[in-house]
This record gives structure tokens, sequence and C-alpha cells, in this order.
């Protein structure tokens, strides 16, 4: 049956048409973006799943930059405590010619200055974006940021623990820190000490004028055995003689459990600890002030091979620090390998990923292309089709001719 009010060929013909112009839409855009799912429209499931791995390709890319960084901050480091290492070394060949008898300890000991001042130089200038991992301004570690785990509670961070090295020379006072009646400690930094006689008595005394700060420490060696006692905040702010840090030294002392020795506390002269030996062998005593800036070099401001009693004592002290500069180095150069692999991975990593998403959602653009042309075809045979239809209610009026 023909019919002018519904033509059933034209429906057929314009719905095929607009199904071939969508599927040519959507294979232009897919070669527009290169991508075949480029909108929660076209897969939303994969879309999700594409979009969660992207946001870790991007974060992955973040952390590489940290770890970059960081990289480069312990590198700067690992040099710093290398140049160093060669600086001590050379120090060192100085206080080994220093044990010489026919040698002249003076010019020796203006060499070991000049090298001690080029350790601070290379201690100072170690830093990277002003973070310096060798004077102990960057607290005992940090912590660079690794990776990201997902898992089924979430996303949690991963970092790489890098310790940090305190080879700092330290800032000593010129106060007076002990005035000992005989011998004892003269000036911040000094190491000095005397024969504590048996049945004889002396006296340390900590200065109740000089500048402390807290974290600065008083050490006592008296008989090969060491007591130790680091300034509190109290001890700095102190306006009587017992908190001057003289009674917390004193009960260090009592601890090693010298015997015969005695230690007062005299009230009378403020922090003037006396050592009364009762014993019948004699103690060799030793006093050394520590600032609270001072790290594992510390030592490298005293030392003095213009005698030859300060150059065997440094000899002693050099070889403690050259290992401590020795073993920072190492240690940096572990962390900066760790960095190194951590930071090798997650390229790797990140490609992966970046695959991954590519399969998922980019378009195939070969097969594309082919079926770009099939349907440019099918939509010219669609627009034929769809006039040719059209033209079907036209033959009707044949009908009505005479």
């Amino acid at each position: 049956m023909s019919s002018i009010l519904t033509n059933n060929g034209a429906m057929v013909a314009l719905q095929t048409l607009k199904s071939i112009n969508a599927n040519l839409n959507k294979t232009q855009d897919e070669i527009s973006t290169g991508k075949s799912v480029s909108t929660a429209k076209d897969n939303a499931a994969v879309w999700a799943i594409s979009k969660v791995m992207e946001a870790e390709v991007s974060g992955f890319k973040a952390i590489s930059s940290g770890l970059s960084l960081g990289a480069s901050a312990v590198a700067t480091a690992r040099n710093g405590a290398e140049a160093i290492t060669d600086l001590l070394t050379q120090m060192r060949d100085k206080i080994v010619t220093a044990q010489g008898v026919a040698t002249d300890r003076d010019k020796l000991q203006n060499d070991v200055i000049a090298l001690r001042d080029q350790i601070t130089t290379v201690i100072k200038g170690a830093q990277f974006k002003g973070l310096n991992l060798l004077d102990g301004s960057a607290g005992a570690s940090i912590d660079v940021l690794s990776s990201l785990d997902r898992s089924a509670n979430g996303v949690t961070a991963s970092s790489i623990t890098v310790n940090s090295q305190n080879l700092s020379i330290g800032q000593y006072t010129a106060n007076a820190v002990f005035g000992a009646s005989t011998g004892g400690v003269s000036a911040a930094g000094d190491t000095a000490g005397f024969f504590l006689d048996a049945g004889a008595s002396n006296t340390i005394e900590i200065d109740a004028g000089a500048i402390f700060a807290a974290g600065d420490s008083i050490s006592v060696t008296i008989g090969g055995k060491t007591a130790s006692y680091t300034f509190s905040a109290t001890d700095v702010a102190a306006t009587t003689p017992s908190d001057l840090g003289a009674v917390g030294l004193k009960n260090a002392i009592e601890k090693l459990g010298i015997a015969g020795l005695e230690i007062d506390f005299d009230s009378g002269t403020p922090g003037t600890l006396t050592l009364t030996n009762n014993g019948t062998d004699d103690l060799s005593v030793t006093a050394q002030y520590r600032n609270a800036g001072a790290g594992a070099l510390g030592q490298l401001a005293n030392i003095n091979v213009s005698t030859a009693a300060g150059a065997t004592t440094a000899l002693n002290d050099i070889e403690a620090m050259l290992q401590a500069s020795i073993s920072a180095a190492a240690d940096f150069g572990s962390a900066g390998k760790r960095l190194e692999t951590q930071s090798n991975f997650l390229s790797k990593l990140t490609d992966s990923l970046t695959s991954g998403i590519g399969a998922m959602v980019d378009a195939d653009m070969e097969a594309t292309s082919a079926r770009l042309q099939a349907l440019q075809t099918q939509q010219q045979l669609g627009i034929q089709s769809l006039s040719i239809a059209n033209q079907a209610p036209q033959a009707i009026l044949s009908l009505f001719r005479g």
C-alpha cells in the first residue's frame, strides 16, 4: 500500500543515515583526540580506570622531581664529605710530620689552620637550595618522598630516610669556662688537665660569667673514666650557683664510681667542684668544653701541633675525625644510590602505566582510518537512499493523471 502520509522507506533510510552520521562523528572525534575513550560517556568503566591510572602517573612524575632534588642535595653533601676527607688526609700528613724532632712545628701549625679554615668553607658551602646535610642544621635526618602505595585502605606515602651528618667544627666562645686553681680548661674548646695526687685536692670551676647555650656540654675524664654534663635551658638561665651545671656534673662524676674520689660542691664559690683523691693511686684529670654547634669535627678547633705533646694528641684526634668524614661520605653514597635506584624504578613504572592507559583509551589509527573511509561511503549511499525514498510519494501523482 502506498501512502502520502507515511513513508516507511524514508523513515528507515533516515534512521540508517542518523546511525551512520553518529558513527562518523565518533570516528572523527577519535581521529581528532587520538582516543577511543575520551569522556566518561564513551565507556564509563574504562574512563574511570584510566583516570585513576593517569593520577598515579602524575603523582609519580611529581615524586620523580622530588627524588631528583633529594638526590642532588645528597650528592652535594657527598661531594662535600669527600672533599673534607681529602683535606683531613692532608692535615694528617702535616700532623705525622710534626711527630719528628727536627721539624718546624709553627709552620706546620699554620698549614693545619689553613686546612681547617678550608674545611669550614666546604662545610658551609655544601648546601643545595638551602639544605645542608653536613653542618647539623638539617636535624638528624630528612625524608625524601619515594612512592605512593595504593591499597584497599587508601593511598599512603613512602619515603627514603637520609641521615644527615654533623661534621661542623662548632663556634667556640672566648669566655672562660673553667677557672681551675691548677690546670683545668681556661678557654672554651680547650682541653687541659692535671694529675690529682693521692691525698691531694684540686678544683674545677664552671665560670658563672661564661656565656653558655642550651646543649653545650662539659666532659671530665678522671682515671680513664669520662663523665659528661649537658647544659639545659634552666642552667643557662640560672641565677644561683647550684643551678650553673656544677651539681649536674658532680652527680655525673659520682656515677663513675671511682674508688677514693670525693667530690664536693662549694656553695661559697659559684660553680666550683672540689676533687679530693683519698685513694692510693694518682688520678689523671682532663676536662673539655664542647659547644652545642660542634659536630664530629669539633676537635679540629683544638688541633695544635706547635708542641710535641700537642702533635701526639692531634694524631689520635685526626684519626677519629678522618674516620667520621669517610663514614659520612660512604653513608651519603649509599643514600644517593638508593635515591637513584628508586628514580629509575619510578621512570620505568611510569612508562608501564602510560602504556597501559594507552592500550585502554588510545584509538587504533589504522583501523579508525579504514572505518572513516567506509563510513563516508555509507553516508553517501545513505543520502542517496533517503533521496530515493523521499521521491516515492511523487509516483502517486501519476495515478491522478487523465
